[in-house]
């Protein structure tokens, strides 16, 4: 069972993501943290010493982590790497479009802004991708492709959804995210030997 600490620790953490994807990393401070997790003044320096930089870092991981599920679920569900890629597609379209298209993907979000202003930041945002690109390389090598070819097409699936959330969010629209689905499944049906050509 969690502590106290670990459940307001993981609080402001999860605060820090939702005020990221709606006010931006730099739109963003401690004090609207602490009142978003209605937490104690004073539990962002005890759990996070490094202040926002850190709380930042716990929030990019925290979206890695919910990214890994999403791509482990729609691996699980679907009958190909085509299908899953789709399927997690189609799931980030309902939750940008449900939010007004106010989330997108805090992980875009603090790379632009501070990619170039806290190694620390950058680092973190580059694991998150990796985390994401990873499981995606290894269902295509599973489907038959090779080891380079799948990672780099991994890398195309990944930056290729990346891409196409923030232009939905700007657009207000889904067909951005649906077009992305159909040439990804293309693209990995085209790819890989053993999906036999369908979606």
């Amino acid at each position: 069972m969690a502590s106290k600490g670990d459940l307001t620790k993981a609080r402001l953490a999860e605060s820090m993501l939702e005020l990221i994807q709606t006010s931006g990393y730099s739109g963003t401070g401690l004090n609207a943290v602490i009142d978003h997790a209605a937490a104690p003044k004073g539990s962002i320096y005890f759990h996070f010493p490094d202040g926002k930089e850190g709380l930042g870092i716990a929030a990019v991981e925290l979206a890695a982590e919910r990214f890994q599920t999403l791509i482990a679920d729609a691996a699980l569900s679907a009958g190909g790497p085509a299908e899953a890629a789709r399927a997690a597609i189609e799931t980030l379209a309902s939750i940008v479009s449900e939010s007004g298209f106010r989330l997108g993907c805090p992980v875009s979000v603090v790379t632009l802004e501070m990619g170039a202003e806290s190694e620390r930041l950058r680092q973190a945002c580059a694991s998150a991708f990796e985390s994401w690109i990873a499981p995606t390389a290894s269902l295509l090598e599973a489907s038959g492709l090779g080891a380079d070819d799948a990672r780099s097409l991994a890398t195309v699936v990944v930056s290729t959804i990346e891409g196409a959330v923030i232009v939905s969010r700007a657009m207000q629209s889904t067909q951005p995210l649906a077009a992305a689905a159909d040439v990804v499944a293309d693209l990995i049906d085209q790819r890989c030997p053993t999906t036999g050509g369908t979606r």
